[in-house]
């Protein structure tokens, strides 16, 4: 199962890779002052979207399984970037000279992709060239969304606990490019019983805390005006949440929802030695990005779970700074 597990984080990464082989370099042509400003303005969206999907889809009913009760869950979390994160500014940068005053983030279309001019002048040379901005990958994308998986193991603990893991070794997943990388853990506690009567109705009430962990790393291959020796992009993610969540539990039907924060951070490290072309002129850099990027909001979930003995589909929406859906299904065992 594990081939699976990360297979919407690889096509994300191929689809960013592929723009990063069209264009994305360029981004390293500017000065000293723009180049991580370029890069992390392009990369935050798809940052911070993966964060808020790696924060989603952790339960579907706020009743904890019995001891030593367990289910596996397949699912997708989807998280939707909003339009005015789909685009950045170009302006007010030292070294770029834009046709356009804006371009697309990775979350963008790729039919935004004006042509850019990078001029400045370092050590007394002068520095001049032209690039297409990459555009983005919003066509690649699953319903245009920044995706995240939700496989996970979940077993009842004693004391009405509850613990769930999500778990990936690296590898390639197909790819000899990408490798990726997962490791999550949750905690569920049904308070339910502190409410006395409620006990008595298929109302149940839950804490849940949970932690994610994501590395997608990429190899980066020479092409247009970069010469790349030992070229590589590490993405680390780290997401954390905690929730107050309650759920209706009818014999086929299920109804549930949460309440709670959902946040994270996550760094970009380009490492290598890239050789710069402006024309005649030959500039070399080495480990050019070290970026961070951090997400959080409010976050408020409503789901509907349909029960057909062990076997579960559900479905969840959630509102928060990147709007994220859920969908999947779950083999549960009392």
């Amino acid at each position: 199962m594990k081939k699976y597990i990360l297979i919407f984080i690889v096509i994300f990464a191929l689809s960013f890779k592929t723009k990063a082989q069209d264009g994305f370099e360029g981004y390293l042509l500017a000065d000293n002052n723009d180049r991580s400003k370029l890069i992390e303005a392009y990369i935050n969206p798809a940052m911070k979207g993966l964060i808020f999907s790696m924060n989603n889809g952790w339960y579907h009913t706020a009743k904890v399984h019995k001891t030593f009760g367990f289910d596996f869950t397949i699912g997708a979390n989807a998280s939707i970037v909003p339009g005015k994160d789909e685009i950045f500014s170009l302006s007010g940068l030292t070294s770029i000279n834009a046709g356009s005053i804006t371009a697309a983030s990775v979350a963008g279309s790729e039919n935004n992709n004006p042509l850019t001019t990078v001029n400045f002048v370092e050590n007394n040379v002068t520095y001049s060239t032209t690039f297409n901005a990459p555009g983005g990958v919003k066509e690649s994308l699953p319903i245009s969304a920044v995706p995240a998986p939700a496989m996970q193991f979940s077993m009842g603990l004693p004391a009405n606990f509850e613990v769930s893991l999500r778990f990936a070794p690296k590898s390639g997943y197909g790819s000899d490019d990408v490798e990726a990388s997962l490791l999550g853990v949750g905690l569920k506690k049904e308070i339910t019983d502190w409410f006395g009567p409620i006990g008595k109705t298929p109302l149940h009430v839950s804490l849940l805390a949970a932690y994610t962990t994501m590395t997608v790393d990429y190899n980066i291959n020479s092409t247009g005006a970069v010469a790349v020796q030992n070229g590589l992009a590490e993405f680390k993610l780290n997401a954390y949440t905690v929730q107050a969540i309650a759920s209706l539990n009818f014999p086929i039907i299920n109804i549930y929802g949460g309440i709670g924060y959902g946040s994270g951070n996550s760094t970009l490290k380009m490492t290598g030695d890239y050789d710069l072309s402006y024309g005649p002129l030959t500039k070399t850099i080495t480990d050019p990005i070290d970026s961070e990027f951090n997400a959080g909001s409010m976050r408020t979930t409503a789901g509907l779970r349909l029960s057909l003995g062990f076997f579960k589909l559900f479905g969840s929406y959630t509102l928060q700074e990147y709007n994220t859906a859920n969908l999947g299904i779950a083999f549960s065992f009392r």
